[in-house]
């Protein structure tokens, strides 16, 4: 199928960078990026704006909206996708009454400082994470956001001073234009959001129990699998067919390639060396027990 037809897909295949090394930096970048969801120290800051923090979302939803401005819950429902509107407007409704975007992004930085030397220690000042800081920051800056808002709205934030909060954000800007990218591919394979999650739990990437922290109800849950049952893409136990799993793989396979361009520019030999330096802080965010071991991404498994 040409370009053309496919719509979105513009983006020609890599030449000098192999999409499994496009796919290698996101499973390295994406958990740096997670900690700000997770940390302790983001969650003081949180509270301390007036955020619930007895679970997650009372803070996900603001700390990840900030860059959008004081937009409502219908729009950060669509950014989202795959979260349940209702559960949006539960969280967003009155998110910018509590604390403005701009006091948001000042206390998610706050937060990522004190988490980041929390976990790296004395490596946060190290020349290699300087480097790693150095390297992302230059593939964030190349990152195409046409049609993309969250990379765009975080693209568009001034970059900190500290190489580490340059690293955090570089690997923020990255994994929302990955994301958003994302959400193009789903919308090319015709998965609306619930169906996302469904076709995604049908192959195993996750367990349909994680998937309900999406906040869609059984019902709605039911009629996206019979959806898809008629699609052909999942069978009556829910699980995936070959037409399926192949529908799936073309997803990740699109969404590799709409990532694929700020790291065709920075070059095979540099985004060699940041997947090399990523490495010890990869370990170290991992070490640190902070991130759950199962997510909705399906890292590891597509």
């Amino acid at each position: 199928m040409s370009d053309s037809v496919r719509g979105v897909e513009t983006t020609k295949s890599p030449v000098t960078v192999e999409l499994s090394r496009v796919r290698q930096l996101w499973h390295l970048l994406e958990p740096l990026h997670a900690v700000l969801y997770y940390a302790p120290e983001v969650f003081e800051e949180a509270a301390a704006l007036g955020y619930g923090t007895g679970e997650r979302w009372p803070s996900y939803f603001p700390l990840r909206a900030a860059p959008l401005g004081p937009v409502g819950s219908e729009r950060v429902a669509s950014a989202f996708y795959s979260f349940s509107p209702r559960m949006v407007a539960e969280h967003m409704g009155s998110a910018w009454s509590i604390a403005s975007p701009d006091a948001v992004l000042r206390a998610r930085l706050r937060g990522m400082d004190r988490a980041y030397r929390t976990i790296f220690g004395d490596r946060v000042d190290s020349p290699e994470l300087a480097e790693a800081a150095a390297l992302a920051r230059r593939a964030a800056e190349a990152a195409n956001v046409e049609g993309r808002p969250l990379a765009a709205a975080n693209a568009e934030l001034p970059w900190p001073e500290e190489p580490h909060l340059q690293l955090w954000q570089a690997a923020t800007i990255l994994r929302e234009h990955r994301g958003d990218g994302h959400l193009a591919a789903l919308l090319v394979a015709g998965l609306d959001p619930v169906e996302s999650l469904v076709s995604f739990a049908a192959i195993g990437a996750a367990s349909v129990q994680r998937f309900e922290s999406r906040g869609w109800s059984r019902d709605e849950w039911t009629a996206a699998r019979g959806r898809l049952v008629v699609r052909g893409v999942i069978d009556d136990m829910g699980t995936a067919t070959r037409a399926g799993r192949e529908l799936r793989q073309e997803v990740e396979h699109r969404t590799d390639r709409l990532a694929a361009a700020p790291w065709e520019l920075l070059g095979r030999t540099d985004t060699g060396r940041l997947a090399d330096l990523l490495g010890e802080f990869w370990v170290a965010v991992l070490g640190s027990g902070l991130l759950p071991s199962e997510s909705t991404l399906g890292i590891g498994k597509v």
